[in-house]
């Protein structure tokens, strides 16, 4: 689904699972039509500030699975920052925590599921980044020599997705003023 409020042609939308929400709380970083994970819904201006501006940079962890087994070559590469390609111009991301999983996180069933290749293996990686510019973790995956096959944002700062499902959303303390919505 896109997470936005407002009807895109035929796709869902947050409006499809949270009808009831008032029209003052808005998504705090996107995540596009493919991804998947933490969504952060508020109506307090001084939150989205502090969310989305960068001299702030606070944490964002995703879980990756990529198309190939990572090596520690492209671990540390992606640690250190990699090239990218941003509107159409070049860009050296910061440096992030990249870490390969031993084994495969406990994650829900993904529906439509990703691309299966029986002789292709996948592999996943948790990457910690403090910048989100448009579609960041896949480019920079691709430009390590592993695409993206699946994205999960896993926490924002110190709030994860623990114990929340797919559809389901819940109320933070106040001092956060918002709401956590898994997609």
């Amino acid at each position: 689904m896109l997470t936005q409020f407002s009807p895109e042609g035929e796709k869902m939308t947050l409006s499809h699972f949270l009808p009831h929400l008032s029209k003052e709380i808005y998504p705090v970083g996107r995540l596009d039509f493919d991804s998947e994970g933490l969504l952060f819904l508020t109506d307090d201006k001084a939150v989205t500030h502090k969310l989305l501006t960068p001299a702030f940079a606070h944490q964002r962890t995703y879980w990756v699975q990529v198309e190939g087994i990572v090596t520690q070559q492209a671990i540390e590469q992606l640690q250190q920052g990699v090239l990218i390609n941003v509107n159409g111009k070049e860009y050296k991301t910061q440096p992030s925590i990249a870490n390969i999983f031993s084994s495969e996180p406990e994650v829900p069933e993904r529906i439509p599921p990703i691309r299966y290749r029986k002789n292709i293996p996948t592999s996943w990686i948790s990457l910690t980044l403090t910048e989100g510019k448009n579609r960041q973790v896949r480019r920079m995956t691709a430009a390590v020599g592993f695409p993206t096959l699946r994205l999960i944002r896993y926490s924002i700062g110190k709030v994860t997705i623990d114990d929340l499902k797919p559809g389901e959303c819940k109320k933070v303390d106040a001092d956060i003023k918002g709401l956590l919505f898994a997609h």
